[in-house]
Protein backbone atom coordinates (compact mmCIF):
# COMPACT_ATOMS: atom_id res chain seq x y z
CA UNK A 1 0.00 0.00 0.00
CA UNK A 2 2.67 2.60 0.81
CA UNK A 3 4.37 1.80 -2.55
CA UNK A 4 1.14 2.54 -4.48
CA UNK A 5 0.67 5.84 -2.58
CA UNK A 6 4.23 6.94 -3.36
CA UNK A 7 3.75 6.14 -7.07
CA UNK A 8 0.53 8.12 -7.18
CA UNK A 9 2.22 11.00 -5.43
CA UNK A 10 5.10 11.00 -7.96
CA UNK A 11 2.69 11.01 -10.91
CA UNK A 12 0.72 13.91 -9.39
CA UNK A 13 3.91 15.90 -8.81
CA UNK A 14 5.09 15.42 -12.43
CA UNK A 15 1.67 16.49 -13.72
CA UNK A 16 1.69 19.67 -11.64
CA UNK A 17 5.23 20.49 -12.80
CA UNK A 18 4.20 20.15 -16.50
CA UNK A 19 1.18 22.36 -15.87
CA UNK A 20 3.24 25.07 -14.21
CA UNK A 21 5.77 25.08 -17.07
CA UNK A 22 3.04 25.65 -19.64
CA UNK A 23 1.18 28.23 -17.48
CA UNK A 24 4.17 30.51 -16.70
CA UNK A 25 6.75 31.88 -19.10
CA UNK A 26 10.26 30.75 -18.35
CA UNK A 27 12.51 33.26 -16.54
CA UNK A 28 16.19 33.77 -16.96
CA UNK A 29 18.73 35.72 -15.00
CA UNK A 30 18.54 38.84 -17.18
CA UNK A 31 14.84 38.69 -17.99
CA UNK A 32 12.86 41.71 -16.63
CA UNK A 33 9.33 41.22 -15.42
CA UNK A 34 6.59 43.37 -16.90
CA UNK A 35 6.11 46.64 -14.94
CA UNK A 36 3.08 46.85 -12.67
CA UNK A 37 0.72 49.55 -13.85
CA UNK A 38 -0.19 52.10 -11.12
CA UNK A 39 -3.24 54.27 -11.11
CA UNK A 40 -1.99 57.86 -10.57
CA UNK A 41 -5.39 59.03 -9.36
CA UNK A 42 -5.57 56.31 -6.71
CA UNK A 43 -1.97 56.99 -5.63
CA UNK A 44 -2.72 60.69 -5.32
CA UNK A 45 -5.81 60.03 -3.26
CA UNK A 46 -3.92 57.74 -0.88
CA UNK A 47 -1.08 60.26 -0.50
CA UNK A 48 -3.49 63.12 0.14
CA UNK A 49 -5.45 61.08 2.68
CA UNK A 50 -2.26 60.14 4.50
CA UNK A 51 -1.02 63.75 4.62
CA UNK A 52 -4.39 65.05 5.80
CA UNK A 53 -4.79 62.38 8.48
CA UNK A 54 -1.20 62.94 9.70
CA UNK A 55 -1.85 66.67 9.81
CA UNK A 56 -5.11 66.26 11.71
CA UNK A 57 -3.42 63.90 14.18
CA UNK A 58 -0.53 66.33 14.66
CA UNK A 59 -2.91 69.24 15.33
CA UNK A 60 -4.90 67.07 17.73
CA UNK A 61 -1.82 65.66 19.46
CA UNK A 62 -0.05 68.98 19.95
CA UNK A 63 -3.11 70.62 21.53
CA UNK A 64 -2.87 70.07 25.29
CA UNK A 65 -6.66 70.15 25.55
CA UNK A 66 -7.09 67.03 23.40
CA UNK A 67 -9.02 64.19 25.01
CA UNK A 68 -6.41 61.69 23.78
CA UNK A 69 -3.99 62.94 26.42
CA UNK A 70 -6.43 62.93 29.31
CA UNK A 71 -8.34 59.75 28.56
CA UNK A 72 -5.89 57.60 26.58
CA UNK A 73 -2.17 58.41 26.85
CA UNK A 74 -2.01 59.39 30.53
CA UNK A 75 -4.11 56.45 31.80
CA UNK A 76 -2.15 54.00 29.62
CA UNK A 77 1.16 55.27 31.01
CA UNK A 78 -0.20 54.84 34.53
CA UNK A 79 -1.24 51.27 33.80
CA UNK A 80 1.92 50.03 32.12
CA UNK A 81 4.62 51.98 33.99
CA UNK A 82 5.47 52.47 37.63
CA UNK A 83 5.12 56.01 38.99
CA UNK A 84 8.77 57.05 38.74
CA UNK A 85 9.35 55.63 35.25
CA UNK A 86 6.21 57.34 33.96
CA UNK A 87 7.41 60.57 35.54
CA UNK A 88 10.80 60.33 33.82
CA UNK A 89 9.27 59.61 30.40
CA UNK A 90 7.03 62.67 30.74
CA UNK A 91 10.05 64.88 31.50
CA UNK A 92 11.98 63.48 28.51
CA UNK A 93 9.04 64.09 26.17
CA UNK A 94 8.75 67.69 27.33
CA UNK A 95 12.51 68.11 27.00
CA UNK A 96 12.50 66.76 23.43
CA UNK A 97 9.76 69.14 22.32
CA UNK A 98 7.37 66.36 21.31
CA UNK A 99 4.85 67.21 24.02
CA UNK A 100 1.63 69.17 23.43
CA UNK A 101 1.21 72.90 24.03
CA UNK A 102 -1.47 75.19 25.41
CA UNK A 103 -2.62 77.15 22.33
CA UNK A 104 -5.01 79.50 24.16
CA UNK A 105 -4.12 82.99 25.35
CA UNK A 106 -4.86 83.56 29.02
CA UNK A 107 -8.03 85.48 29.84
CA UNK A 108 -7.49 89.00 31.19
CA UNK A 109 -9.40 88.11 34.38
CA UNK A 110 -6.61 85.66 35.30
CA UNK A 111 -3.86 88.29 35.38
CA UNK A 112 -2.24 88.54 38.79
CA UNK A 113 0.50 90.61 40.37
CA UNK A 114 3.41 89.45 42.44
CA UNK A 115 5.92 91.94 43.90
CA UNK A 116 4.42 94.56 41.61
CA UNK A 117 5.05 92.49 38.47
CA UNK A 118 2.31 91.25 36.19
CA UNK A 119 1.88 87.51 35.62
CA UNK A 120 -0.41 86.15 32.92
CA UNK A 121 -2.23 83.70 35.19
CA UNK A 122 -2.06 82.47 38.80
CA UNK A 123 -1.34 78.77 38.10
CA UNK A 124 2.24 77.61 38.58
CA UNK A 125 4.01 74.25 38.72
CA UNK A 126 5.52 73.23 42.04
CA UNK A 127 9.02 71.86 42.47
CA UNK A 128 9.58 68.12 42.20
CA UNK A 129 8.46 67.47 38.64
CA UNK A 130 11.47 68.85 36.74
CA UNK A 131 14.17 68.22 39.31
CA UNK A 132 17.14 69.00 37.06
CA UNK A 133 15.79 71.77 34.82
CA UNK A 134 15.50 69.58 31.73
CA UNK A 135 12.03 70.61 30.51
CA UNK A 136 11.63 74.26 31.48
CA UNK A 137 10.36 75.51 28.13
CA UNK A 138 8.16 72.47 27.56
CA UNK A 139 6.44 73.20 30.88
CA UNK A 140 5.96 76.88 30.09
CA UNK A 141 4.41 75.75 26.78
CA UNK A 142 1.72 73.94 28.77
CA UNK A 143 0.47 77.26 30.12
CA UNK A 144 2.09 77.47 33.55
CA UNK A 145 3.01 81.03 34.49
CA UNK A 146 5.51 79.88 37.13
CA UNK A 147 7.81 76.91 36.61
CA UNK A 148 9.83 75.80 39.63
CA UNK A 149 12.69 73.39 39.05
CA UNK A 150 14.48 71.36 41.70
CA UNK A 151 15.06 70.74 44.47
CA UNK A 152 18.70 71.18 43.49
CA UNK A 153 21.51 70.25 45.89
CA UNK A 154 25.10 71.55 45.73
CA UNK A 155 26.64 68.13 45.10
CA UNK A 156 25.08 65.40 42.96
CA UNK A 157 23.27 62.76 44.99
CA UNK A 158 21.07 59.79 44.04
CA UNK A 159 18.35 60.30 46.63
CA UNK A 160 16.67 57.42 48.42
CA UNK A 161 16.59 53.88 46.97
CA UNK A 162 13.71 52.83 44.71
CA UNK A 163 10.80 52.35 44.92
CA UNK A 164 10.28 55.86 46.26
CA UNK A 165 7.12 57.13 44.55
CA UNK A 166 3.71 55.54 45.01
CA UNK A 167 0.35 56.30 43.45
CA UNK A 168 -2.76 56.26 45.63
CA UNK A 169 -5.15 56.07 42.67
CA UNK A 170 -8.31 55.61 44.73
CA UNK A 171 -7.47 58.92 46.44
CA UNK A 172 -5.96 60.75 43.41
CA UNK A 173 -2.90 61.19 45.62
CA UNK A 174 0.80 60.36 45.66
CA UNK A 175 3.34 59.50 48.35
CA UNK A 176 6.99 60.15 47.58
CA UNK A 177 10.22 59.70 49.46
CA UNK A 178 12.62 60.77 46.71
CA UNK A 179 15.09 62.37 49.12
CA UNK A 180 16.32 65.13 46.77
CA UNK A 181 17.85 63.17 43.88
CA UNK A 182 19.82 65.84 42.05
CA UNK A 183 22.46 66.25 39.37
CA UNK A 184 23.98 69.05 41.46
CA UNK A 185 24.47 72.79 41.05
CA UNK A 186 27.04 72.67 38.25
CA UNK A 187 25.00 70.49 35.92
CA UNK A 188 21.68 72.24 36.47
CA UNK A 189 23.00 75.81 36.26
CA UNK A 190 24.75 74.94 32.98
CA UNK A 191 21.43 73.72 31.61
CA UNK A 192 19.64 76.86 32.79
CA UNK A 193 22.33 79.08 31.24
CA UNK A 194 22.08 77.23 27.93
CA UNK A 195 18.56 78.61 27.45
CA UNK A 196 19.79 82.20 27.35
CA UNK A 197 19.90 83.55 23.77
CA UNK A 198 23.27 84.70 22.46
CA UNK A 199 21.86 87.67 20.56
CA UNK A 200 19.19 90.28 21.04
CA UNK A 201 18.27 92.52 23.93
CA UNK A 202 18.38 90.93 27.41
CA UNK A 203 14.98 89.61 28.54
CA UNK A 204 13.29 91.23 31.50
CA UNK A 205 12.79 87.92 33.30
CA UNK A 206 14.79 84.74 33.75
CA UNK A 207 11.77 82.81 32.46
CA UNK A 208 12.58 84.39 29.06
CA UNK A 209 8.83 84.84 28.61
CA UNK A 210 6.55 87.77 29.22
CA UNK A 211 4.17 87.28 32.12
CA UNK A 212 6.06 84.29 33.56
CA UNK A 213 8.59 83.51 36.29
CA UNK A 214 11.32 80.88 36.63
CA UNK A 215 11.98 79.65 40.17
CA UNK A 216 14.76 77.38 41.45
CA UNK A 217 14.05 75.31 44.56
CA UNK A 218 17.15 74.97 46.74
CA UNK A 219 17.76 71.86 48.81
CA UNK A 220 20.63 70.56 50.90
CA UNK A 221 22.71 67.42 50.58
CA UNK A 222 21.88 64.49 52.79
CA UNK A 223 25.42 64.35 54.19
CA UNK A 224 25.57 68.07 55.07
CA UNK A 225 25.38 69.00 58.78
CA UNK A 226 21.72 69.24 59.80
CA UNK A 227 21.99 72.76 61.22
CA UNK A 228 24.22 74.17 58.49
CA UNK A 229 22.86 76.83 56.12
CA UNK A 230 25.85 76.67 53.76
CA UNK A 231 24.09 74.60 51.08
CA UNK A 232 21.34 77.22 50.76
CA UNK A 233 23.80 80.08 50.64
CA UNK A 234 25.71 78.26 47.88
CA UNK A 235 22.46 77.84 45.98
CA UNK A 236 21.69 81.55 46.19
CA UNK A 237 25.11 82.44 44.82
CA UNK A 238 24.94 79.84 42.03
CA UNK A 239 21.42 80.41 40.74
CA UNK A 240 20.82 84.02 41.77
CA UNK A 241 21.85 85.49 38.40
CA UNK A 242 19.63 83.06 36.44
CA UNK A 243 16.36 82.90 38.38
CA UNK A 244 13.44 85.21 39.08
CA UNK A 245 12.79 83.47 42.40
CA UNK A 246 14.83 81.27 44.73
CA UNK A 247 12.85 78.94 46.99
CA UNK A 248 14.42 77.88 50.28
CA UNK A 249 13.05 74.41 50.95
CA UNK A 250 13.17 73.50 54.64
CA UNK A 251 10.01 71.41 54.59
CA UNK A 252 10.67 68.14 52.75
CA UNK A 253 10.03 65.20 55.09
CA UNK A 254 12.51 62.98 53.22
CA UNK A 255 15.84 64.56 54.24
CA UNK A 256 16.80 63.86 57.87
CA UNK A 257 16.95 67.00 60.02
CA UNK A 258 15.75 69.35 57.27
CA UNK A 259 12.49 70.33 58.94
CA UNK A 260 14.44 71.28 62.05
CA UNK A 261 15.47 74.43 60.20
CA UNK A 262 11.89 75.65 60.72
CA UNK A 263 12.61 76.15 64.43
CA UNK A 264 13.04 79.74 65.53
CA UNK A 265 16.78 80.08 66.15
CA UNK A 266 17.84 78.07 63.11
CA UNK A 267 15.25 79.78 60.90
CA UNK A 268 16.49 83.21 61.96
CA UNK A 269 20.05 82.25 61.03
CA UNK A 270 18.96 80.68 57.73
CA UNK A 271 16.88 83.63 56.53
CA UNK A 272 19.53 86.11 57.60
CA UNK A 273 22.27 84.28 55.72
CA UNK A 274 20.36 83.65 52.48
CA UNK A 275 19.10 87.22 52.23
CA UNK A 276 22.59 88.59 52.87
CA UNK A 277 23.93 86.30 50.13
CA UNK A 278 21.20 87.54 47.78
CA UNK A 279 21.83 91.19 48.59
CA UNK A 280 25.56 90.73 47.91
CA UNK A 281 24.87 89.62 44.32
CA UNK A 282 25.24 91.99 41.41
CA UNK A 283 21.93 92.67 39.63
CA UNK A 284 21.31 89.97 37.06
CA UNK A 285 22.37 90.66 33.47
CA UNK A 286 19.08 89.03 32.47
CA UNK A 287 16.66 90.96 34.63
CA UNK A 288 18.72 93.86 36.02
CA UNK A 289 17.41 92.75 39.41
CA UNK A 290 18.25 90.41 42.23
CA UNK A 291 16.05 87.34 42.72
CA UNK A 292 13.24 87.16 45.24
CA UNK A 293 13.69 84.81 48.19
CA UNK A 294 10.73 82.61 49.13
CA UNK A 295 10.46 80.16 52.02
CA UNK A 296 8.63 76.84 51.56
CA UNK A 297 7.09 75.43 54.74
CA UNK A 298 5.41 72.19 55.84
CA UNK A 299 1.66 71.84 56.50
CA UNK A 300 2.28 69.83 59.67
CA UNK A 301 3.18 72.73 61.99
CA UNK A 302 1.12 73.55 65.06
CA UNK A 303 -0.58 76.94 65.16
CA UNK A 304 1.80 78.18 67.87
CA UNK A 305 4.76 77.17 65.70
CA UNK A 306 3.31 79.00 62.67
CA UNK A 307 2.78 82.14 64.76
CA UNK A 308 6.37 81.99 66.01
CA UNK A 309 7.60 81.39 62.45
CA UNK A 310 5.61 84.39 61.21
CA UNK A 311 7.34 86.57 63.77
CA UNK A 312 10.72 85.48 62.38
CA UNK A 313 9.57 86.09 58.79
CA UNK A 314 8.28 89.59 59.60
CA UNK A 315 11.69 90.54 60.94
CA UNK A 316 13.56 89.05 57.98
CA UNK A 317 14.08 90.32 54.44
CA UNK A 318 12.53 87.43 52.56
CA UNK A 319 9.88 88.17 49.96
CA UNK A 320 7.22 85.48 50.31
CA UNK A 321 6.16 82.04 51.55
CA UNK A 322 4.91 78.90 49.78
CA UNK A 323 2.30 77.01 51.81
CA UNK A 324 2.91 74.11 51.65
CA UNK A 325 5.03 71.04 50.98
CA UNK A 326 3.85 67.42 51.35
CA UNK A 327 2.48 66.11 54.65
CA UNK A 328 3.49 63.22 56.86
CA UNK A 329 -0.10 63.02 58.14
CA UNK A 330 -2.41 60.27 56.89
CA UNK A 331 -6.10 61.22 56.84
CA UNK A 332 -8.40 58.42 57.97
CA UNK A 333 -10.42 58.49 54.74
CA UNK A 334 -7.50 57.29 52.55
CA UNK A 335 -8.48 54.10 50.71
CA UNK A 336 -5.38 53.03 48.77
CA UNK A 337 -3.23 50.20 50.08
CA UNK A 338 -0.19 52.43 49.49
CA UNK A 339 -1.29 54.82 52.25
CA UNK A 340 1.08 53.05 54.66
CA UNK A 341 4.18 53.92 52.63
CA UNK A 342 6.70 56.24 54.26
CA UNK A 343 7.09 59.69 52.69
CA UNK A 344 5.23 62.88 51.94
CA UNK A 345 1.59 62.75 50.88
CA UNK A 346 0.32 65.12 48.17
CA UNK A 347 -2.90 65.56 46.24
CA UNK A 348 -6.51 66.35 47.29
CA UNK A 349 -6.19 64.80 50.80
CA UNK A 350 -3.63 67.45 51.75
CA UNK A 351 -5.78 70.48 50.86
CA UNK A 352 -7.39 70.99 54.31
CA UNK A 353 -3.96 70.96 56.01
CA UNK A 354 -2.37 73.38 53.55
CA UNK A 355 -5.35 75.72 53.51
CA UNK A 356 -5.49 75.90 57.30
CA UNK A 357 -1.75 76.62 57.55
CA UNK A 358 -2.08 79.35 54.91
CA UNK A 359 -4.99 80.97 56.76
CA UNK A 360 -3.04 81.05 60.01
CA UNK A 361 0.07 82.45 58.36
CA UNK A 362 -1.93 85.06 56.43
CA UNK A 363 -3.32 86.37 59.72
CA UNK A 364 0.23 86.70 61.06
CA UNK A 365 1.98 88.30 58.07
CA UNK A 366 1.55 91.77 56.55
CA UNK A 367 0.02 92.22 53.11
CA UNK A 368 3.47 93.13 51.75
CA UNK A 369 4.55 89.46 52.06
CA UNK A 370 2.63 87.39 49.49
CA UNK A 371 1.68 83.76 50.08
CA UNK A 372 1.58 81.09 47.37
CA UNK A 373 -0.89 78.27 47.95
CA UNK A 374 0.04 74.68 47.15
CA UNK A 375 -1.70 71.46 48.04
CA UNK A 376 -4.61 69.53 46.56
CA UNK A 377 -5.49 71.97 43.77
CA UNK A 378 -7.37 70.05 41.08
CA UNK A 379 -10.02 72.50 39.85
CA UNK A 380 -10.53 76.21 39.36
CA UNK A 381 -12.69 76.23 42.47
CA UNK A 382 -9.79 74.82 44.50
CA UNK A 383 -7.58 77.66 43.27
CA UNK A 384 -10.26 80.18 44.20
CA UNK A 385 -10.46 78.74 47.74
CA UNK A 386 -6.80 79.63 48.18
CA UNK A 387 -7.34 83.13 46.78
CA UNK A 388 -10.14 83.72 49.28
CA UNK A 389 -7.77 82.58 52.04
CA UNK A 390 -5.26 85.23 50.98
CA UNK A 391 -2.97 83.45 48.50
CA UNK A 392 -1.66 85.60 45.65
CA UNK A 393 -1.21 82.60 43.33
CA UNK A 394 -1.23 78.79 43.45
CA UNK A 395 0.90 75.82 42.44
CA UNK A 396 -0.07 72.33 41.28
CA UNK A 397 1.83 69.06 41.16
CA UNK A 398 -0.12 65.85 41.77
CA UNK A 399 -3.16 66.86 39.68
CA UNK A 400 -0.79 67.50 36.77
CA UNK A 401 0.47 63.93 37.05
CA UNK A 402 -3.02 62.44 37.11
CA UNK A 403 -4.81 64.75 34.69
CA UNK A 404 -2.08 65.05 32.07
CA UNK A 405 -0.74 67.88 29.97
CA UNK A 406 -4.09 69.69 29.79
CA UNK A 407 -4.40 70.08 33.57
CA UNK A 408 -3.18 73.68 33.66
CA UNK A 409 -5.48 74.81 30.84
CA UNK A 410 -8.51 73.09 32.42
CA UNK A 411 -7.87 74.71 35.81
CA UNK A 412 -7.54 78.11 34.14
CA UNK A 413 -10.73 77.64 32.13
CA UNK A 414 -12.67 76.56 35.22
CA UNK A 415 -11.22 79.49 37.15
CA UNK A 416 -12.31 81.91 34.42
CA UNK A 417 -15.86 80.53 34.64
CA UNK A 418 -15.91 80.95 38.43
CA UNK A 419 -14.63 84.52 38.18
CA UNK A 420 -17.19 85.37 35.49
CA UNK A 421 -19.99 84.16 37.79
CA UNK A 422 -18.74 86.49 40.50
CA UNK A 423 -18.10 89.37 38.12
CA UNK A 424 -14.56 89.80 39.49
CA UNK A 425 -10.99 89.22 38.43
CA UNK A 426 -8.44 87.08 40.24
CA UNK A 427 -6.59 90.19 41.37
CA UNK A 428 -9.73 91.72 42.85
CA UNK A 429 -10.50 88.66 44.95
CA UNK A 430 -6.87 88.37 46.11
CA UNK A 431 -6.60 92.05 47.02
CA UNK A 432 -9.85 92.00 48.98
CA UNK A 433 -8.80 88.87 50.88
CA UNK A 434 -5.26 90.03 51.59
CA UNK A 435 -6.40 93.41 52.87
CA UNK A 436 -9.08 91.83 55.07
CA UNK A 437 -7.08 88.92 56.47
CA UNK A 438 -3.49 90.13 56.78
CA UNK A 439 -1.69 90.98 59.97
CA UNK A 440 -1.53 94.68 60.78
CA UNK A 441 1.14 95.97 63.11
CA UNK A 442 -0.51 97.20 66.29
CA UNK A 443 -0.03 100.91 66.94
CA UNK A 444 2.43 101.87 69.69
CA UNK A 445 0.81 102.57 73.08
CA UNK A 446 -0.29 106.18 73.32
CA UNK A 447 1.31 108.40 75.91
CA UNK A 448 -1.61 109.62 78.01
CA UNK A 449 -1.24 113.15 79.33
CA UNK A 450 -2.52 113.42 82.94
CA UNK A 451 -5.59 115.56 83.48
CA UNK A 452 -5.90 118.28 86.18
CA UNK A 453 -8.11 116.01 88.26
CA UNK A 454 -5.54 113.21 88.11
CA UNK A 455 -2.76 115.59 89.19
CA UNK A 456 -4.87 116.84 92.17
CA UNK A 457 -5.66 113.28 93.23
CA UNK A 458 -2.02 112.24 92.99
CA UNK A 459 -0.99 115.34 95.02
CA UNK A 460 -3.51 114.56 97.78
CA UNK A 461 -2.32 110.94 97.89
CA UNK A 462 1.28 112.10 98.22
CA UNK A 463 0.30 114.60 100.96
CA UNK A 464 -1.41 111.85 102.97
CA UNK A 465 1.66 109.66 102.69
CA UNK A 466 3.90 112.48 103.93
CA UNK A 467 1.60 113.23 106.87
CA UNK A 468 1.63 109.58 107.87
CA UNK A 469 5.41 109.50 107.63
CA UNK A 470 5.67 112.67 109.76
CA UNK A 471 3.51 111.22 112.53
CA UNK A 472 5.73 108.18 112.74
CA UNK A 473 8.70 110.45 113.56
CA UNK A 474 6.73 112.32 116.28
CA UNK A 475 5.81 109.19 118.31
CA UNK A 476 7.86 108.87 121.60
CA UNK A 477 10.52 106.26 121.79
CA UNK A 478 9.52 103.26 123.93
CA UNK A 479 12.20 102.30 126.46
Amino acid sequence: MPILQQAASNKLGRALLRTSRHAQPSRHLFTRSAPVKRNPIRTGLYTTAFILSAGVFAVYYFDARSAIHRYVLTPVLRKVLDAETGHKIAVKALKAGIAPKDPVQDDATLTCKLWGEEISNPVGLAAGFDKDGEAIDGLFDLGFSWVEIGSVTPKPQPGNPRPRMFRLEEDDAVINRYGFPSQGHSSVVARVRSRIPDFGSPPQRAALREGSMLAVNLGKNKDSPAESVDDFVAGVRTFGPYADVLVVNVSSPNTPGLRGLQNRELLESLLDNVTKARDSLQPSVLTSKRPKIVLKIAPDLEESHLIEMADVIRKSKIDGVIVSNTTIQRPKHLRSANKTETGGLSGPPIKPFSLKALQILRSQLPSSIPLIGCGGIVTGKDALDYARAGASMVQVYTSFGYDGVGACRRIKDQLSEELTKEGKSWDQIVNESVQRLSWVEPPPPKKVEPTVGQLIAEAEELKAMLEKLGKSFEEPEIV
